[in-house]
């Protein structure tokens, strides 16, 4: 089979003549695509799971979860793991997202960065990756240098991986042990991977770090009972929850949880 017709990602759009539909038309047009990733990704749960499976034990013996990418993808690797020390309470060292050039390539590309197959593992030493974690590599068309290399690092060294990519027997995904491979097809704008390619990660980052941390305790039925109280919003949440499980007062119910720090610790706290 050719490489044109295994990479997905790079072949040519639905809609050719997208430069003369008008407006909305072509959010239409993109609406129609979108609306093909989520059923991409429903067909790849068993996938998912099995990852997420080797996360959850990993986490529960103490290990970490690495994220490595390139451009978008290492973008949102980072995002997710930003958002997980606010959301669930936990050191901002247990998701960590790496990116291929550095932190200055979040906001601004680094030329030539994602084609270094050494720097990804270099990147991961620097944070004393080992054997107890966990490592997974995120790129669109599944053969980034950058990711590729590191994965295939990460194996030797005995440190066990998974992946997330768009195209189907990609060269990432046969370099590791847990391949995630979602088939969103062309992108409305050819070759533009920030879309549904960028979408159906962040779909399956999202499934990665939620379903993680509610096998870890940190969520107690739907409710993020260890998030951080940054701001009044988050602190009128807190206060609600604290509410209808002690029946306080809102007042007597948001002094206790500012005094605790979190809903689990109020709560812990009036139990006794």
């Amino acid at each position: 089979m050719s490489n044109e017709l295994t990479n997905i990602t790079e072949q040519e759009s639905l809609y050719p003549n997208l430069s003369d539909l008008g407006i909305e038309e072509i959010a239409l047009a993109i609406n129609e695509e979108d609306r093909k990733v989520a059923l991409a990704v429903q067909n790849e749960l068993k996938s998912i799971a099995n990852l997420i499976q080797q996360v959850v034990e990993k986490m529960k013996l103490g290990g970490r979860l690495f994220y490595i990418g390139a451009g978008t993808s290492g973008r949102l690797g980072i995002l997710d793991a930003s958002e997980c020390p606010p959301t669930y309470g936990v050191p901002h060292d247990l998701v960590v997202g790496i990116i291929a050039g550095g932190d200055t390539a979040i906001r601004k590309a680094v030329e030539f960065a994602e084609d270094n197959m050494e720097q990804a593992f270099r990147d991961l030493q620097a944070f004393d990756v080992n054997p107890g974690d966990f490592v997974v590599g995120i790129s669109a068309s599944g053969k980034t240098p950058y990711v590729l290399g590191g994965l295939i690092a990460c194996e030797k060294a005995g440190i066990m991986t998974g992946c997330i990519c768009c195209n189907r027997d990609s060269e990432i995904g046969k370099n590791t042990s847990f391949p995630v491979e979602i088939i969103v097809g062309p992108e409305i704008i050819t070759g533009s991977t920030r879309m549904k390619a960028g979408t159906a990660q962040k779909m399956v980052l999202n499934m990665i770090t939620s379903t993680t941390m509610i096998r870890l305790g940190k969520v107690e039925g739907s409710k993020m009972v260890n998030m951080q109280l940054s701001n009044n919003k988050l602190i009128d949440r807190g206060t609600r929850m604290v509410m209808e499980k002690t029946q306080l007062e809102y007042e007597a119910a948001k002094k206790l949880l500012l005094e605790k720090g979190t809903v689990k610790s109020a709560l812990d706290s009036y139990k006794k």
